[in-house]
């Protein structure tokens, strides 16, 4: 039992399971069947992430579980899939974060559930895909794979007016952004065939592994790292690139934005392989990390403290934390690499969490403006009393899971951009002043509406969805060496990659 045990594909059954789910989501009789179907299929992927998490050896830096198999043989493109310390935890947490998706829409998706449900377990597959992926071709396959079932979950299931607009423009921005990601992609596998001296397409190579161990001529990693970087930048999103999230966040549902906030893919990218793919040139380019780190965090939180809506507010939020993850790359240091990583697994949790709860909020009193919501807090307080934790883990307070990654950030980038630092220092000054000013507004002071007054706090299951939350969110911040100890052998070869 052991042995087959140890030889079940575990990435592929993660990965294939909400897709093999999706299926039956859409055979489902009725919306309940569909919703509890949809959830327990993302019960069994985590407990399959969990297993994966389990048979992780913290102590080696190589890529382990990989699988690795002939996908297209006339362009040497592989179904290759493995994990480290930098992508593993990431697989338990969507997990949790999709089925916390599928509880904050429970009441919420009246119409065509079982679309719904389906398109959800088929964009929970895609992406962790993305996060499994070692073949640079496959990794694009489900990177563009996301688009499909976001497209119709914007547009026909979106709570605003101009949903199919964000749709489109979602859609239409993360295409254009895709195609600085394939050039990159293909200008590497080209030099590998150019070095061989093998023909094309016999010579190329997209399989990771190789890649990352193959000195680049430094004109070119230039060349890549850029486009690499633009392409991962418009889905992070990093200032400029960030337009498309205010309206996403405004005109689609509120529990799916919980994913696009939650689970940063463009920064994950930018960890993954943009800078390992081309190190001396990301080096070198260090200041245009950190320029671009610093305008995010201090225009997010700017952008945030003039809102009046809560999610209008937690997607500049999340601009703003994007910002100090680039940051925390830029300093090229342990501190830095080990505290972006930590942010951003913490972003699963505190970003999808509030917008999950934001979710849960809209559906009770139809709207998330400060001024419709009042009081919020003497009929909702269980609502209220998660809400205010999970933000002040975004505000990095000691003892949640913020603190450790943000103070592990500053600590990196105040050795190799003082400046940088003292910005990051201020950027959470203006975070707490957004959060806590817009908090008391909605949630405290006297009730505003009889909407208010007859609203229902937090159900079972809803209370059990934001006390894992806070049971993370507190656990990571008293005991930050569980995920440190986990990322911290893989951190040190993406340094040693990247060299001084």
């Amino acid at each position: 039992m052991t042995a087959t045990l140890e030889t079940l594909p575990l990435l592929s059954l993660v990965v294939l399971t909400p897709l093999a789910g999706a299926t039956l989501v859409w055979l489902a009789r009725s919306q309940q069947q569909a919703r509890t179907l949809a959830l327990g299929v993302m019960g069994i992927d985590l407990l399959l992430a969990l297993a994966v998490l389990a048979r992780f050896d913290p102590a080696s830096a190589a890529f382990q579980l990989v699988e690795r198999t002939i996908w297209i043989p006339t362009l040497n493109v592989h179904y290759l899939v493995g994990v480290d310390g930098i992508s593993v935890l990431f697989l338990p947490l969507t997990a949790a974060l999709f089925a916390g998706t599928v509880v904050a829409s429970w009441t919420s998706v009246r119409t065509m559930p079982r679309l719904y449900y389906a398109l959800v377990l088929l964009l929970a597959s895609a992406t962790l895909g993305i996060f499994v992926a070692l073949d640079t071709l496959l990794f694009f396959l489900f990177w563009e794979l996301t688009l499909i079932p976001l497209y119709f979950l914007i547009s026909l299931w979106g709570i605003g007016p101009h949903r199919r607009y964000a749709a489109v423009k979602y859609t239409m921005v993360m295409l254009v952004g895709g195609v600085p990601l394939l050039f990159g992609f293909l200008l590497l596998a080209f030099d590998q065939a150019k070095v061989a001296g093998a023909g094309i397409p016999d010579g190329l190579v997209f399989d990771y592994l190789r890649l990352v161990g193959t000195p680049l001529p430094i004109e070119l990693q230039y060349a890549v790292f850029l486009l690499l970087l633009v392409g991962f930048a418009v889905k992070a999103p990093v200032f400029p690139f960030h337009t498309w999230l205010p309206v996403v966040a405004m005109e689609g549902p509120a529990a799916i934005t919980a994913l696009l906030t939650g689970l940063k893919l463009g920064a994950y990218g930018i960890l993954r392989f943009a800078v390992p793919l081309a190190p001396q040139a990301a080096a070198q380019l260090h200041w245009l990390l950190a320029g671009l780190g610093v305008v995010g965090i201090l225009y997010g939180a700017l952008a945030a403290l003039a809102q009046t809506n809560l999610r209008r507010m937690l997607a500049y939020s999340s601009i703003s934390h994007v910002g100090l993850v680039v940051l925390g790359i830029s300093a090229f240091n342990p501190q830095g690499v080990q505290g972006a990583l930590f942010l951003l697994l913490n972003f699963t949790v505190v970003a999808g969490g509030l917008f999950l709860l934001t979710a849960l909020l809209h559906h009770r009193i139809g709207s998330t403006e400060a001024i419709s919501l009042g009081g919020a807090a003497q009929s909702m307080p269980l609502l209220a009393s998660f809400y205010l934790l999970l933000g002040l883990a975004g505000m990095g307070v000691p003892l949640t899971s913020g603190f450790p990654a943000e103070h592990l950030i500053v600590i990196g980038t105040l050795q190799v951009h003082l400046g940088a630092g003292l910005a990051a220092l201020f950027g959470a000054v203006l975070t707490a002043a957004y959060f806590l000013g817009l908090y008391r507004r909605a949630f405290l002071g006297p009730m505003s509406s009889p909407v208010i007054a007859a609203a229902v706090d937090l159900r079972p299951r809803e209370l059990a969805l934001a006390g894992v939350l806070a049971a993370l969110v507190l656990l990571a911040g008293l005991y930050p060496a569980a995920v440190l100890d986990l990322t911290r052998a893989a951190t040190d070869g993406w340094l040693a990659r990247v060299g001084p």
